[in-house]
């Protein structure tokens, strides 16, 4: 059970059919003439070989992103976001998240003065940010989202840790994780619309990490995206806010981890600095056109009508309705255990519970120079061989809090029996230092 890179596929969740038919045809057009391959599939492979150099995918696409595949994803965004425009232009198709924001703190640390760039991260966040913030010589800020409060995000603790953080950087960036990760809640409207304020306030940049979006599974709860929030808010902000936007399709309900693919959506980016994406985006040539091509099929699905449109609806609600009810499952069963609290999983395959561990597992994990969490992650996994737990130190908490990341597998049996092997490790652990 190694969940350890949130690879739901490795973890026994189904490839898409369509998806899977179409990007067989484009890299095999041969396979057009196949009786077994759907009508719509082959139309589907046709119009994108046809915006292909050479009506090829080993071809170079441009820096960007294939245009046609762009214009999907352009018109993705407006029917998500209830017809607010976008325009294919400012969408920048890239090899996946991880890339994306680490061209993004490239710009942000790249020309904007003398003084050392910062970014305000939330805290807990995925440790990627850490990295790359390390590794583009970007300061992160953390700012830390209330728990007591379902992990929303408070306007206070931003002025907290932007104020203190001018005495040795100079911030430039607002990062907002939202569905978040490793947390699994999704902001309110509100919660985003104090942020963009806040960032208009301080004359910050907004970095809208939303890679989680089509994974929401928590019945009545909906994904508001800080663009759409942004627009509500009048021209005043709707025009003036520099908005990054990512989304990928690693974290799709689709989990093509693999595949490699995500986008950025620019708003208000000011000339220079785009032209500078755009510089290193063609040093670093294009994402493979097989990524772009998954990429395509979840901005633009089979409609009704279509051959393959109760096929793939069936494949979608198979996996949400499976995340939904694994997630209620094990928010049940970790709440059952003494010193465990798991809040409500609103998005994602995450739960992130906080565990109180006995005074005598923390002095035992700090005579070994580990964090305490750390201790318990690391017996859990010698003891049961599950290693879908990841500690709450990777991922940033308050001081004298301890907390794991557990990913969820698609599989409701495989779930069921590493939470009883998660129990009776629990049980024991607590008999063993208590």
């Amino acid at each position: 059970m190694d969940g350890y890179k949130e690879d739901a596929q490795a973890l026994g969740q189904h490839p898409f059919t369509f998806s899977r038919q179409v990007v067989a045809i484009c890299v095999y057009p041969e396979l057009i003439h196949h009786p077994a391959l759907p009508e719509d599939a082959k139309e589907r492979a046709r119009r994108i070989l046809q915006h292909c150099n050479g009506g090829s995918v080993g071809s170079y696409s441009d820096s960007k992103g294939n245009s046609y595949i762009r214009s999907s994803v352009a018109k993705y965004i407006e029917q998500r976001d209830g017809g607010i425009s976008s325009n294919p232009d400012k969408v920048y198709v890239m090899g996946g998240a991880t890339e994306i924001i680490s061209n993004v703190l490239k710009v942000f640390t790249s020309d904007r003065g003398t003084d050392q760039a910062g970014a305000l991260v939330p805290v807990p966040h995925y440790p990627m940010y850490s990295h790359v913030a390390a590794l583009n010589n970007m300061v992160r800020v953390d700012y830390y989202l209330h728990e007591d409060s379902r992990w929303s995000l408070q306007v206070e603790e931003l002025r907290t840790a932007l104020y203190k953080s001018r005495k040795y950087c100079k911030p430039k960036l607002l990062c907002i994780i939202n569905p978040g990760n490793p947390t699994g809640q999704i902001l309110s409207p509100q919660c985003i619309e104090d942020a963009i304020r806040f960032a208009e306030e301080e004359h910050l940049a907004i970095l809208a990490d939303e890679v989680f979006q089509s994974a929401v599974h928590k019945p009545n709860c909906e994904f508001y995206s800080v663009k759409k929030v942004l627009h509500g808010m009048g021209p005043k902000y709707y025009n003036n806010i520099e908005l990054i936007s990512v989304n990928s399709i690693s974290k799709s309900y689709m989990a093509e981890t693999g595949m490699r693919g995500g986008y950025m959506e620019l708003l208000n980016i000011d000339p220079n600095a785009e032209e500078c994406w755009y510089e290193m985006l063609s040093a670093h040539s294009c994402a493979t056109l097989a990524a772009q091509i998954t990429l395509d099929v979840i901005s633009d699905p089979p409609q009704p009508g279509d051959l393959s449109y109760d096929t793939f609806e069936q494949e979608k609600m198979t996996v949400l309705m499976a995340m939904s009810e694994n997630a209620k499952l094990t928010e049940e069963t970790l709440n059952t255990l003494t010193g465990i609290q798991c809040l409500p999983i609103e998005a994602t395959n995450y739960a992130y519970p906080r565990i109180e561990l006995p005074e005598k597992a923390v002095t035992c994990a700090k005579s070994q120079s580990i964090e305490p969490d750390v201790f318990y992650c690391k017996k859990l996994m010698s003891e049961t061989g599950i290693s879908l737990l990841m500690p709450g130190s990777l991922f940033g908490q308050k001081e004298g809090t301890y907390h794991y990341r557990m990913t969820i597998p698609p599989g409701k049996e495989m779930l069921k029996i590493m939470l009883t092997k998660i129990k009776d490790f629990h049980q024991k652990f607590l008999q063993d230092y208590s």
